[in-house]
């Protein structure tokens, strides 16, 4: 069989430093934190009081009352990133066979706002049990790409991916994937979470994953810094139209990059922890590489997962060190989530975008909050601390992993026919 190209012919974003695709990559370069104080709800009471929450977001600017209604937020943000990459594409719906377009959605999570809510109101005591009728639909994960498919006509492929933090990374590589094959021409791809309320960040407070650093939200996710002390909750969603590559040229695309590579791995360590030397990381980055048929010294840039946990941090450039040898410090690494906080399963598709623009305007940007590096960490890697760097980037490798050891990392290379 024939594998076919896959290229990238539109983008949305949806985050916590920007509500559009140009205000996400504005802000990533100007080096803006999301982390603030939470106004969802009184969080006087829990150990971590700030998060990365989308900043003049009003719903009722894309949908109608009814509409708001029969929507979890994760849906809503869903919705909205895809229509934008949609309309970044610029189809002619027209000469668009629907039946060859479908849908892979990420979401580590679903709707859990819709969840809570529920509980909290069978928990009042009524006699009779009451439940919305859009509760299940609302709550459950793959419903955000069965609403993009239903509102589009797309009538190809269309599921979730589940994998905690790699969630929308492995919805994008099982879009390519599926595109590679010829099971489709063109996918909609990212994913979205809204796991800012009570119990989410109740959750991962009682696992002490998150900051606690509620005297300076600002600065408290901290990637590869010694002063780290776990990630930042964050919500949003990102969206990604992949293409054929004969389809995306005969129609006369705007093609952002070519997807070349991708790999996916366990680490079989432990359900929250990395694997302490990063194999599961290391394998992962040279299945992709062995995928994409290029040599470790062609990667330019890579978006790291960097969570800014004291573990994590230091498995996943143990991996790079390793795996890239004497070209390690050369290559410009950065991690975004000190500025957008950790989005879960929607980090691996507003990551892939920034890695693909990173391509486009040959410019990585910062890792902010940088004051101390962790001596456990190699020094002489480039983290493109404090401000944003001008190279060259042809190559640019993006990496996601969740609880429970799942690895996934995708390789995006700068078009050329």
């Amino acid at each position: 069989m024939k594998i076919r190209r896959v290229v990238v012919t539109g983008m949305g974003a949806l985050t916590p430093i920007g509500n559009s695709l140009p205000e996400y990559w504005n802000s990533l370069l100007k080096g803006v934190s999301g982390s603030a104080p939470i106004t969802k709800y009184d969080a006087s009471n829990f150990k971590t009081q700030f998060a990365c929450e989308l900043k003049n977001f009003d719903a009722s600017t894309f949908f109608d009352r009814k509409e708001i209604r029969k929507h979890d937020p994760f849906s809503q943000y869903a919705i909205i990133a895809s229509d934008e990459a949609i309309k970044d594409a610029a189809f002619n719906m027209d000469n668009l066979n629907l039946d060859r377009v479908g849908v892979v959605w990420g979401s580590g999570i679903g709707g859990i706002s819709t969840f809570l809510y529920e509980v909290k109101e069978f928990v009042k005591g009524n006699e009779i049990p009451r439940f919305n009728p859009f509760f299940i639909p609302k709550m459950i994960a793959d419903i955000a790409a069965g609403h993009i498919s239903i509102k589009n006509n797309f009538r190809g492929p269309n599921f979730t991916t589940t994998s905690a933090c790699a969630s929308s990374a492995n919805a994008i590589i099982d879009a390519a994937l599926l595109i590679r094959v010829g099971m489709a021409d063109v996918m909609i791809s990212g994913g979205s979470e809204a796991a800012v309320n009570e119990v989410g960040m109740g959750g991962f407070s009682a696992m002490h994953a998150i900051s606690t650093r509620n005297d300076d939200p600002a600065t408290a996710s901290r990637p590869f810094d010694i002063g780290r002390d776990g990630f930042v909750l964050g919500e949003g969603s990102g969206g990604l139209v992949i293409e054929e590559l004969e389809h995306a040229l005969n129609r006369g695309a705007k093609i952002y990059a070519e997807i070349v590579g991708f790999g996916l791995t366990a680490d079989a360590n432990h359900i929250t922890s990395p694997h302490p030397e990063g194999l599961g990381a290391f394998k992962v980055m040279k299945n992709a590489l062995e995928d994409a048929g290029i040599k470790p010294d062609l990667i330019d840039h890579i978006n790291t997962h960097g969570t800014s946990t004291p573990q994590g941090d230091i498995a996943e450039t143990k991996a790079i060190t390793s795996l890239f040898g004497d070209h390690a410090p050369k290559i410009s690494l950065n991690s975004t989530k000190s500025m957008t906080g950790h989005l879960l399963g929607a980090a691996g598709a507003i990551e892939s975008i920034a890695s693909i623009l990173a391509i486009c305007n040959d410019i990585v940007p910062p890792t902010i909050n940088h004051f101390e590096l962790d001596p456990e960490i190699n020094s002489k890697l480039d983290f493109t601390f404090n401000l944003p760097k001008k190279r060259t980037v042809n190559y640019a490798l993006s990496n996601a992993f969740g609880f429970g050891g799942h690895n996934a990392c995708i390789i995006f290379k700068k078009f050329d026919r």
